[in-house]
């Protein structure tokens, strides 16, 4: 067996490996003061951004739900693979060779982690479709893509490819490159008959569906010929690699851009999103064979930035009846954005592709252009059943629009479409709406103690995240993986339900819930906020620290139990790895476990300086506060127990303490600098 990676390979890819440049892939970042980036957390669901990165630092810490780490723990919680496989994948990403324990280059091809082996399949295929799709025997494919106007450069582009018509190319191309059947199985491009495994795609065009690192995850396949039985469109079927409700295809390509434009547009196809890009609409995205759901939004909110200060989310959808109902479908899960969301119809059916064919590059951005607001267009919809024309179209429209008013959550907006509904229905008195909309809203929540809760209507849907309780609250903290343990920063107990109630029924009982050994500090507390903002110059900036700071710091007396534990574990860390990327793993090792947020929660709270010369002066006015207060207290002990003696009984006890007073004085006076 082939042996764990060495500790040094990992500290120099830990070193060596940009943790802003890593997450800036998956998390669109804003600059949070000096060194410091901020977004929303890819690890729960928030709507203003609490995930903070310090690059220099090499480490990340979500102040929500308390996750943290660095870039490798990062990398394995994203792509939910092991320690050994993201310290892997971060070394192939910068070009580093790693060490093994035994001397060898690695673990054999066997025992290599699943899911690479999978992503490299992947990967050898789709180069495998683009090189046929340059044979005599796709000559159908590149007329389909010419008669659509994408041409070659087009196709490169997006990588789009062919499958020949034969039942085993690609089994044949991937078996010589040593990958098993039982590993070709588990890609879901294969089917499986009575003599073994054979191509899924035959004679088709295909684009390969990437995740948001730019990894190929699965394929999307295109019908070319009349003898070919199957469905129009054939994608990959659901694998580890490939779960279609959380995959949209382009997003790869349009994830700067859509975080740069504050705009993301959701299209229904491959061509769409082709077309969309080359006319120019870059940030467009398309869902592979299902409706755009809660995973999906939480990766679209994470690149907008999706925190209220702007931004827009544009559904395109056919004008006939299927577009309308999708567009519909999409009202369930509009509410989950700050984002303002928008539905752009093109009334002659025609999709993006089928536009820029017919009248160019504009007819794209006019269609973006077009765009109305989803709730405005969910209410007309609604209301397009209807005969306005006579009274009983007019109450009939009222009574199944009421509802979808309703169910806007912000009151406001509730407000707005309400005497808006008013007047497209031609009522005088908006009141008479309104009254209809809180009716609307009363049955929607008596529905769920009606009927239960698992029948409880669509506003009152939340996504669903881990139950994390921050650092203090009783829940277990982070596990600390060193070497090649499962996880380098581990998991989290979940207890209790998001609403915060039990998910199983408890008996009842008289014990008390035990005490936490480390109360969270109380942030009113003057003492408490002082240690507070020591430590978190000391673990952020420890290169400013002076001998002389370190000796006074060591020697500090911290009153709060949590932050004494802290310091602790900061004086065991040393001031040897103060200068390198393991100077926080160092601390985190070295307190009790329950505290290890603490420390990652201290390491990336912002400093209340934008300049690096205000920093400066900050830091030491913090480190000479907590040194002053240390001196005070020394003194007031001191000056108690000179009060308590008698000189004439202790001549020489009296004597030492006077002249400990006076030391005292004069080392608040150096600190002073008077």
């Amino acid at each position: 067996m082939a042996g764990l990676i060495k500790r040094e390979d990992i500290d120099e890819v830990r070193t060596r490996t940009d943790l802003k440049e890593v997450v800036d892939a998956y998390v669109t970042l804003k600059s949070a003061g000096i060194g410091s980036f901020k977004g929303l957390c890819p690890f729960h669901d928030e709507r203003s951004p609490s995930f903070h990165v310090r690059p220099q630092m090499g480490y990340f810490h979500c102040f929500g739900c308390q996750e943290s780490g660095d870039v490798i723990s990062f990398i394995q919680k994203m792509d939910h693979i092991p320690f050994s496989e993201a310290v892997e994948k971060l070394a192939g990403r910068i070009g580093y060779e790693l060490h093994y324990e035994d001397g060898g280059t690695g673990p054999r091809r066997e025992e290599i982690g699943r899911r690479q082996r999978l992503l490299d399949a992947h990967k050898i295929a789709g180069e495998f479709f683009r090189g046929q799709l340059l044979t005599q025997a796709a000559a159908a494919g590149r007329a389909f893509l010419a008669e659509r106007g994408f041409e070659r450069s087009a196709a490169d582009h997006f990588g789009v490819g062919f499958a020949p018509q034969g039942w085993d190319s690609l089994l044949k191309h991937l078996s010589g490159k040593g990958f098993t059947q039982d590993e070709l199985k588990l890609t879901g491009m294969f089917s499986e008959g009575q003599r073994g495994i054979y191509d899924r795609f035959r004679g088709r065009l295909i684009w390969p569906i990437r995740d948001i690192a730019g990894d190929t995850v699965g394929f999307g396949a295109r019908k070319l010929f009349d003898d070919d039985q199957g469905p129009k469109y054939l994608n990959t079927p659901e694998t580890q690699l490939y779960k279609k409700s959380q995959v949209l295809y382009g997003i790869d390509l349009a994830k700067r851009n859509i975080a740069s434009k504050r705009q993301l547009v959701v299209v229904e196809g491959y061509t769409d999103v082709m077309a969309c890009h080359l006319a120019g609409v870059d940030t467009a995205v398309a869902t592979c064979g299902t409706a755009f759901g809660a995973d999906h939004i939480k990766v679209a909110r994470r690149l907008l930035s999706d925190d209220g200060t702007g931004g827009e989310v544009v559904f395109t959808f056919d004008g006939d009846a299927a577009g309308q109902k999708a567009a519909l479908k999409a009202f369930d899960e509009d509410q989950r954005f700050t984002a303002q969301t928008f539905v752009a119809v093109e009334p002659t059916g025609a999709d993006p592709c089928e536009l820029r064919q017919r009248r160019g590059d504009e007819a794209v951005h006019s269609l973006i252009r077009s765009r109305r607001p989803l709730f405005e267009f969910a209410i007309r919809s609604t209301l397009a059943k209807f005969d306005l024309s006579t009274v009983e179209g007019r109450v009939n429209g009222l009574r199944a629009s009421a509802p979808v008013v309703a169910a806007i959550r912000d009151g406001s907006t509730r407000m707005g479409y309400s005497q808006e509904l008013a007047g497209w229905l031609g009522i005088a008195d908006p009141d008479e709406v309104l009254r209809a909309v809180k009716l609307a809203d009363k049955r929607a929540h008596a529905a769920p103690a009606q009927h239960g809760a698992a029948t409880g209507s669509r506003q009152f849907a939340s996504p669903a995240s881990p139950s994390r309780a921050p650092y203090g609250a009783g829940q277990a903290a982070s596990q600390r993986g060193t070497g090649n343990g499962p996880s380098a920063q581990g998991a989290h107990v979940r207890g209790a339900s998001p609403q915060g109630g039990s998910r199983q029924r408890a008996e009842p009982t008289t014990e008390q819930p035990a005490e936490p050994r480390f109360p969270r500090p109380d942030a009113r507390d003057p003492q408490a906020r002082m240690e507070r903002e020591a430590l978190e110059v000391v673990l952020q900036h420890p290169g400013l620290l002076t001998a002389g700071n370190w000796q006074h710091f060591a020697a500090t007396e911290f009153q709060v139990a949590a932050y004494g534990a802290v310091h602790a574990g900061i004086a065991a860390a040393g001031e040897a790895l103060t200068a390198s990327s393991q100077w926080l793993e160092a601390v985190r090792e070295n307190v009790p476990e329950e505290l290890g947020n603490l420390v990652a929660e201290l390491a990336m709270s912002p400093l209340p300086t934008k300049a690096d010369e205000s920093l400066e002066r900050y830091c030491r006015a913090m480190l000479r506060r907590l040194f002053e207060g240390q001196i005070t207290r020394l003194k007031q002990e001191r000056l108690g127990a000179l009060q308590r003696m008698d000189p004439a009984v202790d001549p020489e006890g009296y004597q030492l303490l006077q002249r400990e007073l006076m030391e005292l004085e004069m080392a608040r006076r150096a600190l002073r600098g008077d």
